[in-house]
């Protein structure tokens, strides 16, 4: 008689993205990025398009508005340019707080029926708004060579410096209101709120150099959001970021994704009892 074998399925201890099970489950970001993008721009007549069109058309009405008629600075560069720079990176961040945010209970099928990664489902939103970025980013190249701003070495590191520091906050604030949103539908009221009203407090139609008061630099530093634009705005202006406030995000995105793993990690046991 052979002995009986037993295999003993558990969590594993403490806090872990578990990157070898996410490696053995990569098609997945494939599978989910390109459904999830072929249903935002389906059964639309400009399809992939908007992820241009959208910020384009903002940055026109926020050059109109601010630039024209109330003459907010812009860092001695065109307003237009200003305001797109700081438009394509915060459409990153919206485009996937909000996706990220509502992808466990739009998904809430799936993660009933079968087991996968539960942290792909939030990666592979991010993702979605990654891809936008690039096809804007295009269109900033475009703009930069009509209005004769010259192309220099920080373009090409403070540019992806300012994306990866988007995601990490994105990757950290959308797993948490992602969790949060399972058990407490609430925020799916308080999401395009909380998007709302961080653009506000994000400096992307004016430029922190209007601020006079330094402790209020320092609170908007917070937001780890005003470092990634101040990034991509020193790409164009040719001038390196404070330090200091750069720091301040810096340490905010990380604080920020760490508890926002933490807390999904924490909590997606319970996703496919209460999805």
């Amino acid at each position: 008689m052979q002995p009986t074998i037993e295999y003993r399925i558990k969590p594993p201890k403490g806090l872990s993205l578990n990157l070898k099970e996410i490696w053995q489950y990569k098609e997945l970001f494939y599978f989910f990025t390109w459904r999830d993008i072929k249903v935002k721009y389906k059964q639309t007549a400009l399809g992939f398009l908007w992820a241009v069109l959208q910020p384009l058309l903002t940055m026109l009405i926020f050059a109109f508005f601010f630039g024209n008629l109330l003459n907010v600075p812009s860092d001695g560069i065109p307003y237009p340019i200003f305001a797109f720079s700081g438009l394509i990176i915060w459409n990153v961040f919206a485009g996937g707080l909000t996706s990220s945010a509502n992808s466990m209970v739009s998904n809430a099928n799936i993660i009933k029926k079968i087991y996968f990664p539960r942290l792909i489902i939030p990666m592979s939103s991010i993702l979605v708004a990654a891809f936008d970025f690039f096809m804007s980013f295009v269109v900033f190249v475009g703009l930069m060579i009509y209005y004769h701003i010259t192309f220099s070495w920080m373009l090409f590191v403070y540019v992806p410096a300012s994306l990866l520091l988007t995601i990490v906050t994105v990757f950290g604030a959308g797993s948490l209101l992602a969790a949060l949103n399972v058990k407490y539908r609430d925020f799916r009221y308080v999401i395009p709120f909380l998007v709302q009203a961080l653009m506000f407090l994000t400096p992307v139609i004016y430029p922190v150099s209007i601020i006079t008061y330094p402790w209020a630099k320092y609170l908007i530093a917070l937001n780890p959001m005003s470092g990634a634009v101040n990034l991509i705005r020193g790409a164009i202006t040719q001038t390196p970021p404070d330090m200091q406030l750069l720091l301040i995000s810096v340490i905010s995105a990380v604080v920020l994704f760490f508890a926002g793993l933490l807390y999904f990690k924490k909590t997606e046991s319970y996703f496919a009892d209460i999805a």
